[in-house]
């Protein structure tokens, strides 16, 4: 086993791009989830293309800025966590990485002291 093939089978949505915005990455989630956009065929293409308005210019300022972004949807009564986030390697900026996963509707919350 590679170092990184554990997450292929990861149940969440796990999405790679570089500093210029190409998908370089799809788990086997990921893949499902974006089938109908045309699943790992995504794959060298520029995920700004992939967003509508507004939600374009928000990544395309989060991308320049280097910001992460995190909320939760809901779509046919599943509730999913977004987390994009930049990568790096060494201090140098690389890409965005876009994690999605299904959450429960009450998901507990635990304030802990330290």
């Amino acid at each position: 086993m590679a170092e990184h093939d554990w997450v292929l089978e990861f149940p969440g949505a796990v999405t790679v791009c570089d500093a210029n915005g190409v998908i370089t990455a799809m788990n086997d989630e990921a893949a499902r989830v974006f089938a109908e956009d045309g699943g790992r065929s995504l794959i060298g293409k520029n995920v700004l293309a992939c967003h509508p308005e507004p939600a374009r210019t928000k990544l395309a300022e989060m991308m320049s800025e280097k910001l992460p972004n995190a909320y939760t949807i809901e779509k046919a009564g599943v509730r999913k966590l977004i987390y994009q986030s930049p990568w790096t390697v060494n201090g140098s900026f690389r890409g965005f990485v876009e994690l999605s996963f299904r959450i429960p509707a009450d998901l507990p919350h635990f304030t802990r002291k330290g």
